[in-house]
Parts: C-alpha cells; structure tokens; sequence
C-alpha cells in the first residue's frame, strides 16, 4: 500500500442503543464492543434489528437512547459525513452513467482532494480490489462480483474508520456467493479495516466473521466467536437459528431425560440436577447404528438423503419427535436403529 494511503481502524462501541419508530422499539438496549480492525457480523433473520444498527452506526437514522463512540469519542449527534465511514449498500448503489474510475473517485472529489491524489488513491483502490484495467467501463459492463468490488473500493478510498456492509452478497448467485465471501475476508485482511457486516446468512456469518452478534426481535442473544456460537449456544434461538439443532424436551432421571410421554432418554455423560430441561444437539454429534449398546434408545427411520459427505436421516423417536441425524451409511425407511447422543447441551 502507498505510504500516503493509510486506514486506520476504529474501535466501536455501541452502549445501551435504543432505537424507536413511533411507539415500536427496534433496538432494545444493544450493548457492543468492536475491536479495531476487527471483522464483526451482525447476524439475525428480516426485521430483527441488525440493519437499523447499521444505519444508526453510519449516521443515517438518530438513535433514540444510548450511545455510539468511535476510538472513544462519542459520535451519536454528528452527521454521517462527519463520522467517516464507508457504506456498502445491498444494491452496490453504483452511478451506472459514470466509469468505474469515476465511480471509485466520486467520494473524493465530493472531498475536494487534488486531482493527483484522487489519481493515487483510484490506482491503489483498483489494485485492490483485482479491478485494473477496467476503470474505462460502466457498471453495466461488470459482472455482478465485479460491481460489488468497486463498491467495496469506492467505500475504502475514502480512508473511512470502519467499513459497513448490508447484506453485500445477497444479490448474487450461490457460487459467486461462496467466492465473494473469501474475496471480501481477504480484502478486510489486507488493508487492516474495522467490518460491521450485516447478513441473514448464518453459514456466511461463521465463515467469515472474527465474532457474530446474534439478533432476535431487537435484542442480542450471544456475541462470541463463530466456533463458541455454534458449539456452546447462549439459547435454544441461537442453537436453532446458527446450524440445525435438535431438542428433545423432558426431565432429568438417573442422568439422561424422560420425555413428557415417559420415553427414557439416556446420556453418556449424564445431566446433574432435578427438573424439566431442553436437551439440544446437533445432527453430527449423534450415532445412528443396526446394533444395540450402551448409552443409545430405539428410534425409526422416517426419511434418508445422501448429501455427498453424510447420510441426512429423520429418525422418529415417538410419535410428534423426529430427530435429524448424520450418518455414515445409508438406511431404509421403516428400519428400526439406535441412537447415541455424542454430544450435547441443555436448557432449564
């Protein structure tokens, strides 16, 4: 990078946000803390919140309670040009008249930067982004990958504190999906810029994010690592909404569970405690087999699916509690097997 081209991440802190539309409250009391240069998803379903975070962080809606500081300084009352950040919108939001140079420089000249600077800064963003030698063409003639990298550029040349992105990929088929992802990780890598990444995708969320917030009807129910989100949920909403869980409601006896109707549930390393539970795991972390042992209860195959790398089997334990389970091999419907709970968590 140009010794005169320079970003420098911000820490974010989002304390105790609200936000309201009339009398409906969107945010609930958020409470946040983003590292610099730290790629931070905000993850959750349509309406949950997370898009109206960030347009609060960039300026574009007024936060009804609480506040918004970049590296310490609270910004909630300034503008959004005076808070410096680059926006990526879900539509890429590109002048479709202009060149790809014109669109990359549109922002500094609105800066009113002298022409050899906005030069430099437009060959390094080109550079950057994978882009050069197209700066003569219009949106028009780029795919839709292409686009959304001269949106991602036209954001960074600004030198913006951190780089807010809402729903990036969502326009874009599965494969150029999949490859953007690794293309935007490696961009953030590179030039070191604090990420607010908006997205309803929980599998794009653990792949590329440092930490996920999870939103759900305006409030976060867990902030961790993708790893700490998918194998210790906060909840039975986080362990149903990130990956696929399966629940098995009863109560404690001789360390595994009954089932309200009285089916035995039995656990390798056992619950401590009296009392109803939700039991949650996923479907990689049990054992489908013909053979009885220790540890495992009867079940039916209701429905078997390869998918390439497993066997996805619905696996009936009494009427009105299917289970999904992968398994190694193929098995008919109608058969009756074992299972065995590998792994697990629970819920009082």
């Amino acid at each position: 990078m140009n010794d005169n081209i320079s970003l420098k991440p911000a820490s974010i802190k989002i304390d105790h946000v609200v936000k309201k539309f009339g009398k409906v409250e969107v945010l609930k009391g958020i409470d946040i803390n983003i590292q610099p240069g730290e790629f931070f998803t905000l993850l959750g379903s349509s309406g949950c919140g997370k898009t109206t975070l960030l347009r609060l962080i960039a300026g574009f809606e007024e936060i009804t309670g609480g506040h918004i500081s970049f590296d310490g300084k609270d910004i909630s009352s300034l503008n959004p040009w005076e808070r410096n950040v680059g926006f990526v919108f879900q539509n890429y939001a590109l002048w479709p008249h202009m060149t790809i140079y014109e669109n990359i420089a549109y922002g500094l000249r609105m800066r009113k930067l002298p022409q050899n600077v906005i030069d430099e800064r437009v060959r390094w963003a080109l550079s950057v982004g994978g882009l050069e030698g197209m700066e003569k063409r219009h949106p028009g003639q780029l795919s839709g990958g292409q686009q959304q990298r001269v949106a991602i550029v036209r954001a960074l040349v600004i030198q913006p504190k951190a780089l807010l992105l809402d729903e990036p990929l969502s326009n874009l088929d599965v494969k150029l999906r999949i490859k953007m992802r690794k293309d935007i990780k490696d961009l953030q890598r590179q030039v070191g810029i604090t990420v607010v990444y908006v997205t309803h995708d929980q599998e794009e969320a653990l792949e590329i994010s440092d930490r996920i917030a999870v939103f759900e009807k305006g409030v976060v129910q867990q902030i961790g690592r993708p790893q700490e989100i998918y194998k210790n949920p906060a909840n039975p909403f986080v362990a149903q909404f990130v990956g696929t869980s399966n629940f098995i409601e009863g109560n404690i006896s001789d360390g595994g569970i009954i089932t309200h109707s009285g089916k035995p549930i039995p656990l390798s390393t056992g619950i401590q405690g009296v009392g109803s539970v939700k039991l949650c795991f996923r479907p990689e972390h049990a054992q489908l087999g013909r053979a009885q042992k220790e540890g495992a209860f009867p079940v039916t195959v209701k429905s078997a699916a390869y998918r390439g790398n497993c066997v996805n089997c619905v696996a009936e334990v009494e009427p009105g509690l299917e289970l999904t389970i992968n398994a190694d091999e193929e098995f008919e419907s109608g058969e009756k097997l074992w299972v065995s709970i590998q792994k697990y968590s629970y819920f009082k």
